[in-house]
């Protein structure tokens, strides 16, 4: 299961040597809290891509579209870094194709601002908490990285509808852990005299 998040930050253009064209900005930055995703908010700990970007075969796409690539890690047209922001790209634009002409434009008119990455969580890379208002936190800590795209909205994939479902959940399952608390301080105690009234009943 892919996850998607978007970042309002500023995507540039500028010029490299030999001509070169380069689109840049940051995929997403350490400890930044993200809006309510659903049921929790989220945060990405520093150092959570650092070996993903190493590891992963990640593509720079135009809005997270497989068919409009703008570059690749292993072929050397994108190149990512993680430094004390955040995770940083560059991808070398080819302006022969008919798209990333489009986007330059967008670009260039401030049409199109924000940047996305496409992640999944590694096993136990991520940790649940409860922030300074006491909603639910999920603070990540290592990740696989798909992509990361310049986006015209910030949109999600339905498939994350999974992710905001299992947030809810354990809210629900805190609120419930709370309540049994205040409500019900001797839950073994009740269940107890419980056993010992249909005990009674069927005597």
């Amino acid at each position: 299961m892919i996850e998607r998040r978007v970042l309002p930050s500023e995507v540039e253009t500028r010029t490299a040597g030999e001509g070169r064209l380069i689109v840049a900005g940051y995929a997403y930055k350490f400890n930044a809290r993200s809006q309510n995703l659903g049921g929790f908010k989220e945060t990405i700990l520093e150092g959570a891509g650092k070996d993903a970007i190493e590891r992963d075969d990640i593509r720079a796409l135009v809005n997270h579209d497989a068919n409009l690539i703008l570059g690749r890690n292993r072929a050397g047209t994108l190149r990512m870094s993680e430094d004390s922001t955040g995770l940083e790209y560059e991808i070398d634009v080819d302006e022969r194709q008919s798209y990333a002409r489009d986007l330059l434009i967008s670009l260039e008119r401030g049409d199109v601002t924000q940047s996305s990455f496409g992640f999944q969580v590694m096993p136990n890379g991520e940790e649940w908490t409860r922030d300074e208002d006491d909603f639910p936190l999920r603070s990540i800590r290592s990740m696989t990285l798909f992509d990361v795209s310049p986006v015209t909205y910030p949109a999600y994939l339905s498939s994350e509808s999974k992710v905001d479902k299992r947030a809810i959940d354990y809210a629900a399952s805190l609120v419930a852990e709370v309540r049994q608390a205040v409500i019900l301080p001797d839950i073994e105690g009740d269940a107890l005299r419980m056993r010992a009234r249909l005990a009674g009943l069927r005597g």
